[in-house]
């Protein structure tokens, strides 16, 4: 398309205009000059400074480890996002609100950190207490041994229910 609109030689003045006006579009949005230079050197500095955070971002938090000890020896667990400790060790940070430990019973302590939820007093599921039981299943019913000894010849069997061909089967949806 390109090679026909080249040639002005046989060009009326309105097609002069069309072609003038279709080059003009097709530049539109491309930028020329300084502004392209300045355009392609934002882009090279946006492009290292996301780079740059990104790969700062994930060094940093790839080397986050615990700060808890445990017999004077650092947890070598990651920390949570957000947080200086693991999930073992969250409940030693005064500052967290999401998690408590659990209370146990009176014969297994327990203190895993167990995120807070609505109840007053959280627990693990080890330590959870169930509510009573609200179905309460129906007595049986005992059967008549009238009813047990009732005669088979009542039912019918698979090849008395099969259709016939006096008989047309109906479909419907």
């Amino acid at each position: 398309g390109s090679s026909l609109l080249t040639g002005p030689e046989g060009l009326v003045a309105k097609e002069r205009e069309n072609l003038k006006r279709l080059k003009c579009l097709r530049r539109y949005r491309q930028r020329y000059g300084v502004e392209a230079l300045l355009h392609r050197q934002l882009k090279e500095r946006r492009a290292l400074a996301s780079d740059g955070a990104a790969q700062q971002a994930h060094t940093t938090r790839s080397s986050q480890r615990c700060l808890a000890f445990v017999d004077d020896i650092r947890c070598s667990n990651q920390s949570l996002p957000m947080t200086r400790h693991c999930l073992t060790h969250i409940c030693q940070d005064t500052n967290q609100t999401l998690f408590k430990p659990c209370q146990g019973s009176e014969e297994a302590p327990c203190n895993k950190p167990v995120p807070v939820s609505l109840s007053e007093d959280p627990c693990c599921p080890l330590h959870l207490r169930l509510p009573p039981q609200m179905y309460v299943p129906e007595q049986v019913l005992s059967v008549p041994e009238e009813l047990e000894a009732a005669p088979t010849d009542l039912y019918l069997s698979a090849a008395e229910l099969q259709p016939t061909e006096n008989l047309p089967l109906e479909f419907s949806d």
